[in-house]
């Protein structure tokens, strides 16, 4: 992954997200999907942009089926911002940045 984002998985998901002490940008894609490929590069972007304030992260749901499953994942590219291990925002589809980040402005303030 790029920058600091982190890959989470269905093993992974609770500890690095869930019990985040920060909020958490979770991107939900897989690699068959172009629009998944066309917002990472925003998802980078906001990666550095937001630095220490923001953890990002990105789940694979063709390799991990339970969390997306768990969330009500229905299609991809969705993004999700947890914070204090809830659902704060959740963005589905491939979206300008300005959307984006007016969804995390709104969690981290």
């Amino acid at each position: 992954m790029a920058g600091n984002i982190i890959e989470v998985t269905d093993g992974s998901f609770e500890q690095e997200v869930l019990q985040s002490d920060l909020p958490v940008l979770v991107d939900f894609w897989a690699p068959w999907c172009g629009p998944c490929r066309a917002i990472a590069p925003v998802v980078e972007e906001l990666s550095a942009d937001y630095g220490a304030k923001l953890k990002v992260a990105k789940c694979n749901v063709d390799d991990n089926p339970k969390i997306p499953g768990k969330f009500g994942i229905r299609a991809i590219p969705t993004l999700i911002i947890f914070k204090n291990g809830n659902v704060s925002e959740q963005i589905t589809g491939a979206v300008a940045k300005s959307q984006i980040t007016a969804a995390i402005d709104k969690v981290v303030g």
